[in-house]
């Protein structure tokens, strides 16, 4: 019976290596057994020589009942601290200015000269009868005067007419017969003013004598003259800025200024290496869930504890790895194992 077993764990051993001993890989040279080439996701693979039985593709020291995983152990970089020139030594330049000073100064405003000064003429007024308009004759108009007369005019002219008589004392007697009287009717006047011609109208020649007005005038009484005049040479005092130091540069220099960066510096270069790993012998149904339970105890979520390893069992076991900087891969290898303090 324990032959029966060791018979099983070695293929389990040997069917896990098969796989990545003679699989063929891209970037692998068909013309050389010894050119090493690199696989699209960067890790290298064996060359056809290995391939064809050498040793290093087989596990060292291997044990039975144990399964291993070839894995590429990515390089492993440490940082540096460097010093390095963060701004390159120069020099400042400082300008002082120049330097001045006021001071009072006599300066000439204007030069000496000579000007011509004219002495105006001297006038007077004098009174001047001027004719206006000569002596001359003129005849004036005397209208005629006119006085108011009354007159009587013949309205209507007088006239006798036959008018019987009446009354008793008309009559002479009783025998007398019919009194017939004449009657005399006086003409009617009416009384007309009117205006007539009393002087009539004439004219007389009168004499108009000559007009004169009386005009001022302005008469030179000393004509114009020039005299020449010496004038003076004019000065003043004024505010002057002199220099009394010109302006400099002081340049003073600065040195460089450096500071420390830090920069990754690979240690070791990645290599493809045998790791133990929990194959399907090992990782029995209790091992899952002590490697779950180890998981939760070191703050890493795996999900139910439920012995199966899934993909979130499978994630919280790379955050681990990664956490404390061990081989991060698919697998539950050896490593991890130790880590979490858990035996098989």
């Amino acid at each position: 019976m324990r032959s029966i077993t060791r018979v099983l764990v070695g293929l389990c051993a040997l069917t896990i290596l098969a796989a990545p001993v003679f699989a063929e890989e891209p970037g692998v040279s068909s013309d050389s057994g010894e050119t090493s080439a690199t696989s699209a996701s960067g890790m290298p693979t064996e060359s056809a020589a290995d391939a064809g039985g050498g040793g290093d593709l087989l596990p060292p020291n291997a044990k039975a009942g144990e399964c291993y995983a070839r894995v590429y152990t990515p390089p492993l970089y440490k940082t540096e601290k460097e010093r390095v020139v963060k701004r390159a030594e120069s020099e400042s330049v400082t300008v002082i200015p120049a330097k001045f000073e006021t001071v009072e100064e006599t300066v000439l405003v204007r030069e000496a000269a000579k000007r011509i000064e004219v002495i105006p003429a001297i006038y007077e007024w004098e009174e001047e009868q001027v004719l206006v308009k000569p002596a001359s004759t003129m005849l004036k108009e005397i209208p005629a005067t006119y006085e108011t007369v009354s007159e009587q005019i013949l309205e209507k002219p007088g006239y006798t007419y036959w008018k019987k008589g009446t009354g008793p004392k008309q009559k002479l007697n009783n025998a007398t017969g019919e009194i017939m009287c004449l009657v005399e009717v006086p003409p009617v006047y009416r009384i007309v003013t009117k205006q007539v011609v009393k002087t009539p109208a004439s004219a007389q020649e009168i004499d108009v004598p000559a007009q004169y007005a009386t005009e001022r005038k302005r008469v030179m009484k000393t004509p114009p003259t020039t005299r020449e005049i010496e004038v003076p040479a004019e000065y003043k005092t004024v505010k002057v800025t002199k220099l009394v130091e010109p302006a400099k540069e002081v340049r003073h220099p600065i040195p460089a200024q450096y500071q420390t960066v830090a920069k990754t510096v690979m240690v070791e270069k990645g290599k493809m290496e045998w790791r133990p790993i929990l194959c399907d012998t090992n990782m029995t149904k209790g091992n899952v869930q002590k490697l779950q339970k180890a998981l939760k105890r070191a703050g890493y979520n795996p999900g139910k504890l439920d012995g199966v390893l899934g993909k979130q069992t499978q994630v919280a076991i790379k955050k681990f790895q990664a956490a404390h900087r061990l081989p991060t891969d698919a697998q539950v290898n050896l490593e991890t194992v130790k880590a979490l303090h858990i035996s098989y």
